[in-house]
């Protein structure tokens, strides 16, 4: 059983996949504020294991990571029907249109460009652990 009700009677979980740890200690702190249980693995390999096994409510993404890349593992967990509530959010220095485009054509939700400001990102993060929650409650 895998429980649909995100949210309503524990806090979101957060994975973040980011090799920097300067990023991710910023990213831990500020998401951890609002309340979220955030988890941090810094390889692409790493991630994709975490996200089987404790199915987040929100993947933060980086795209450049050791190994596997963050646009591998985003398509990986795409193709695992199981994994389909998983949000995805991806982070990149490369912040142009066609890394955009080829993000959000591999499955993310969403696509923030680095460096971000953190609000910003925390806008983003509701709004992906908000939406579509609300809408099928209609």
């Amino acid at each position: 059983m895998t429980g649909s009700e995100t949210g309503v009677d524990r806090p979101a979980r957060i994975l973040i996949v980011e090799d920097e740890d300067n990023i991710a200690l910023a990213l831990s702190h500020v998401l951890g504020r609002e309340g979220w249980a955030v988890k941090r693995v810094v390889d692409g390999e790493a991630g994709l294991d975490a996200v089987r096994t404790e199915r987040p409510d929100l993947l933060l993404l980086d795209v450049m990571l050791p190994g596997m890349s963050g646009y591998e593992v985003c398509q990986a967990v795409r193709l695992e029907p199981e994994l389909a509530e998983v949000k995805i959010l991806m982070m990149t220095a490369r912040g142009n249109a066609m890394e955009r485009r080829k993000g959000l054509a591999l499955g993310a939700d969403g696509f923030i460009a680095k460096p971000f400001d953190l609000s910003d990102l925390l806008d983003q993060a509701r709004a992906l652990l908000a939406g579509p929650a609300e809408a099928s409650n209609a």
